[in-house]
């Protein structure tokens, strides 16, 4: 049995996660953290104690995974204190800086702790990034379209500049058409990333490739956040076995038949 915390858990996300742990016979929700309603006042459905603070809740639960759904002005102090308390860590919150993340691995190696970032969740969307790195070998001109609800903070995507990562691992020349030209999007390992904000979107991108004569798009679309359930209990599942710092779902596809029902 898995004993899990959730750090964000009065959040969209935090609570649907935690609505969906309670469900599998492996995994137990110990505590809930969110100082949104510290004290347990908003149950939300859920069973497991609420706390305001992560040390509240270790004074009085046992722990091993902790997965931050938190946001991002508060995501990196969320993860250090997680790790600081070596929990193995799953992080699902975008808006890391580069520099953040080498703080927080260096972190996680200094306490033993495993930790693991996770761009987007939706195991269509990690294939749909297996895909563009693929395809990037073939084709050298490519842009990103991602498309978020409104009030999502960070832009880009934290999963489109994973994509753009990907595309240019091993030396891949991609380039975005138009890079001289103005508002053409910000461009990340030389990837043109759009960002769309508006209502009644979820989370979708578009990956297009231009070559002589024809053109490639790659998409994926989340319609419903019951999308990253899947990707969420798969990373809880697995992050315990790993070590170090992994970023993205990409090698832990392996046998997510096993690890993904719920």
């Amino acid at each position: 049995m898995i004993r899990v915390v959730v750090l964000g858990a009065l959040g969209r996300m935090g609570s649907l996660l935690c609505a969906t742990i309670e469900r599998q016979d492996d995994l137990e929700l110990v505590a809930r953290v969110d100082p949104a309603d510290a004290g347990g006042a908003t149950a939300n459905g859920v069973g497991a104690p609420l706390f305001a603070t992560l040390g509240e809740a270790l004074a009085t639960v046992r722990a091993d995974v902790a997965v931050d759904f938190t946001v991002p002005g508060s995501v990196f102090d969320s993860v250090a204190g997680a790790l600081a308390a070596g929990l193995t860590t799953v992080v699902g919150t975008t808006g890391l800086s580069d520099e953040q993340v080498e703080r927080l691995a260096a972190l996680a190696a200094e306490n033993e702790a495993a930790l693991l970032i996770v761009p987007n969740f939706a195991l269509g969307a990690v294939l749909l990034m297996r895909f563009a790195a693929q395809a990037a070998r073939y084709f050298p001109v490519a842009e990103i379209i991602e498309l978020h609800e409104r009030d999502k903070v960070d832009a880009p995507s934290g999963t489109s500049l994973r994509t753009a990562a990907l595309m240019t691992q091993g030396g891949a020349h991609i380039h975005g058409a138009g890079e001289t030209r103005p508002s053409r999007g910000l461009a990340s390992g030389g990837v043109r990333i759009h960002s769309v904000r508006l209502p009644g979107l979820v989370a979708h991108q578009e990956v297009l490739f231009g070559g002589e004569g024809e053109t490639l798009t790659l998409r994926h679309d989340s319609l419903s956040r019951e999308s990253f359930m899947a990707g969420a209990l798969l990373a809880i599942r697995r992050a315990p076995g790993l070590a170090g710092t992994t970023v993205g779902l990409e090698g832990l596809l392996a046998g997510m038949s096993d690890d993904t029902e719920g």
